[in-house]
């Protein structure tokens, strides 16, 4: 079963430091492992990330998942993070934790993180992008805070943001949301910006189209600039943001396990 105790690890030089929590629960040397990246304000003990663990050590396999610095049990402020912290932070984790082949998952923030991952690693870590096997994104948020947060805003968000450095959106899910002035113009360095980008490896998207977060029409637009014919998506009439009902999680394994 999944271990109990997180490990660590540092990530960052200088002032920029953080320890990095994770648990990597080992499998059989020669399968395919899984990588799970969590959703904005989300962690490593949610629902699915647990799941996913669970499922993976009932089969054998390697499952790693870690808290973003400012989640779960990391260190750090949530508002000092940004994007492009939080792809360095699983950069770190997959490269410096995982062995060898990898199926990716994410979930809705996680989805976009993993996506720029995959672009990462195929233009400056070849052997290392050799390694991903595919990626499964649930609600995939890509290009977040722009396409979602700071184009959905009303004047009075964007003011708050600008003015004051902070906005708090509210929440269904618990407290506000804090959104950075930092977070939005990080997220600018990190956009797929609708360019065409080949994956070279499946790419499974579930979507809940009762999802009010990431809207259904948001994620088929990965379909237009996706290429190489790599993405299959799979639509969830009655499903929302979470899809951690057993339905959906049922739905999940079914894809990684395909892939795996």
């Amino acid at each position: 079963m999944p271990s109990d105790e997180p490990q660590t690890l540092i990530v960052g030089e200088g002032g920029e430091q953080r320890v990095i929590a994770y648990r990597s629960d080992p499998g059989s040397p020669d399968a395919t492992g899984v990588f799970w990246l969590s959703g904005f304000m989300s962690d490593m003990a949610s629902t699915k990330a647990v799941a996913v663990a669970e499922w993976a050590a009932e089969r054998g396999l390697a499952a790693t998942r870690f808290d973003y610095s400012g989640h779960g049990v990391s260190q750090g402020p949530f508002t000092d993070g940004t994007i492009g912290r939080w792809l360095e932070e699983a950069h770190a984790v997959f490269t410096r934790v995982t062995n060898g082949p990898q199926v990716i998952i994410g979930s809705s923030m996680g989805g976009h993180i993993a996506l720029l991952l995959l672009r990462k690693l195929l233009r400056d870590e070849p052997s290392a992008a050799a390694r991903i096997r595919g990626l499964v994104l649930i609600a995939p948020a890509w290009d977040m805070t722009e396409e979602l947060m700071w184009k959905r805003f009303g004047e009075d968000a964007r003011r708050a943001i600008l003015d004051r450095g902070c906005y708090e959106q509210p929440s269904a899910y618990g407290s506000p949301y804090p959104i950075t002035r930092r977070l939005i113009e990080d997220g600018r360095k990190h956009l797929l910006a609708r360019k065409p980008f080949d994956p070279g490896r499946p790419v499974v998207i579930l979507q809940g189209l009762q999802d009010p977060d990431v809207p259904a029409a948001h994620t088929r637009e990965l379909l237009d600039f996706l290429t190489g014919g790599h993405v299959k998506l799979v639509e969830i009439a009655d499903g929302e943001h979470r899809l951690s009902r057993p339905q959906d999680l049922a739905l999940l394994f079914s894809e990684v396990g395909k892939l795996v």
